[in-house]
């Protein structure tokens, strides 16, 4: 019996214990994953508006997730069939051929000032970097204790903006918020600077917002698996062949993506991350280039093997939020044994592409409902 199969005939009280034994859990620890849920009402109500309640999803665990060498066990909340699954055996794949290679391009998040009624935009541009030392100074008062961190708004960027509703000017702060998320820190930072710039400029101050398309925070994954291990060159065809559809057709590449993202979703919702940011960003860069594409890319080596990637942007913290107010998101971040928000991006954008590995590995070789619907059933049966 191989391992997925022993770790699915367990009891799921069988396989709570194996995960904190592994996870090295106190017994505290373990008790509040037995809870279920792990949320107490007065907790919930601090986190929104209108608490009524709480819902509660399931929480699976991916074993054997190598990324740059450190094995990880990665919790998901989701509720679809096969999600976890699914990023299991892709990660196997890839541990038998050295795991997952990831690089993180650095917390950097962007904070946009929308200045109208702007005269002569472009000129006013160039007046809004002369003054960059005072923006920048002025952006950092908001948050001393970023600043202390070694973070805070370091570089200015200015350009015009034609609209049907006239010229205007966006101001961009580019913000390092270390191991958070940032978008608290970011927006205030923005709302600080904004009379500043609109002074400057002679215009007028309307919207002061962190973008979600974090194009300097990007999570870079890459990944090599054997012909032999991915189960025949036959199958790498039909994994490039799957590929080459998504590439070339946008109503393939959108479920594509949604299939990537399967994978790196469930992993932020687990860590109290931002998943509706997450996913925003990563369809606004799958459209960068102008046409909506796949946001992994599969290749053929000289060898005849499959060599895969995945380049996402990822505004995610380890600090703050969610990740402070919610007990088991706490847990299951600390489960992980992640040490930067730059670890858990890489960790994350791993998972999506093993997600995907696997996904376009069963499509090409009989489809999903094929493997997994009768485990499934055997399931609900018991």
């Amino acid at each position: 019996m191989d391992r997925f199969e022993d770790f699915s005939s367990m009891s799921a009280e069988e396989r709570q214990e194996w995960t904190a034994q592994a996870a090295g859990l106190s017994p505290e620890q373990r008790e509040l994953l037995r809870q279920g849920g792990g949320l107490p009402l007065e907790v919930a109500d601090s986190m929104i508006d209108n608490v009524i309640g709480t819902y509660a999803l399931p929480i699976g665990v991916v074993r054997g997730m190598v990324v740059n060498g450190k094995e990880y066990l990665v919790p998901m909340v989701c509720e679809e069939p096969w999600v976890v699954s699914c990023a299991e055996k892709g990660a196997d794949l890839a541990a038998q051929c050295g795991g997952f290679h990831a690089t993180y391009t650095g917390s950097i998040m962007i904070s946009q000032i929308q200045i109208t009624q702007v005269t002569s935009p472009h000129v006013a541009c160039l007046k809004i970097l002369e003054h960059k030392r005072e923006i920048l100074e002025l952006a950092n008062q908001a948050d001393p204790v970023l600043v202390s961190l070694g973070g805070g708004a370091f570089d200015v960027e200015a350009k015009p903006l034609d609209t049907e509703v006239g010229s205007m000017v966006i101001t961009q702060l580019l913000v390092n918020t270390k191991d958070a998320m940032g978008a608290n820190a970011v927006n205030t930072m923005a709302e600080k600077v904004a009379p500043l710039l609109a002074q400057i400029t002679g215009g007028k101050a309307y919207l002061r917002i962190l973008s979600n398309l974090a194009v300097h925070r990007l999570a870079r994954v890459r990944v090599s698996v054997s012909r032999e291990v991915l189960g025949g060159s036959a199958v790498v065809d039909g994994v490039l062949a799957a590929h080459a559809f998504a590439w070339n057709d946008p109503f393939r590449a959108c479920t594509s993506n949604k299939g990537t993202m399967n994978g790196a979703s469930p992993v932020a919702c687990a860590t109290g991350n931002d998943i509706r940011a997450l996913e925003a960003g990563a369809h606004a860069y799958a459209s960068r280039s102008g046409v909506y594409r796949p946001i992994t890319c599969w290749e053929r080596t000289a060898s005849g093997d499959l060599e895969g990637m995945i380049e996402l942007p990822m505004a995610v913290g380890i600090v703050g939020g969610t990740t402070r107010t919610h007990p088991m998101a706490g847990l299951l971040l600390r489960m992980m044994h992640v040490e930067s928000a730059a670890e858990l991006g890489m960790v994350i954008a791993a998972t999506g592409l093993a997600e995907n590995l696997w996904t376009l590995r069963t499509l090409a070789t009989g489809g999903l409902q094929a493997e997994f619907v009768p485990s499934l059933e055997r399931r609900q049966e018991t």
